[in-house]
């Protein structure tokens, strides 16, 4: 496994606020567990190459302080948004569509990072487009 539990919890804008950014709720674990397992491990496997994880679940507070929508799937530890060292976001995602995963969201956020979101047996396999 290529990811762990903290690197998807940790958050600098919780360590700059102070702000306990650990999730309070089994169900978020669970989520976050899902995401490694079936979606973000998966396309490490098939792009072979590190993913930097810049987000991935945010408490109340820190969603509010990155100006996260206020239903954003971070909050239920089902999204994260990450980056590839030598790869541009669009040939990121091509490769994920290429892969197979199954996810709920895939988003170039203003060509800085792939959001990817992923719900179990609730994924909505909406096409990839971008925000600018």
């Amino acid at each position: 496994m290529n990811f762990s539990m903290t690197e998807l919890i940790k958050s600098d804008t919780a360590v700059k606020n102070k702000i306990n950014n650990i999730p309070q709720q089994s169900y978020i674990l669970d989520n976050l567990m899902n995401l490694i397992v079936y979606c973000l491990q998966p396309i490490r496997d098939y792009i072979k190459k590190p993913m930097i994880i810049t987000s991935g679940y945010r408490n109340e507070r820190v969603n509010a302080l990155v100006k996260g929508k206020s239903n954003s799937q971070h909050l239920k530890g089902e999204a994260v948004d990450f980056h590839i060292t030598g790869l541009t976001i669009n040939q990121i995602i091509e490769l994920v569509k290429k892969s197979g995963v199954e996810y709920d969201q895939l988003i170039n956020e203003y060509d800085k990072w792939v959001h990817i979101s992923y719900s179990k047996g609730k994924n909505r396999k909406q096409p990839p487009f971008k925000i600018s």
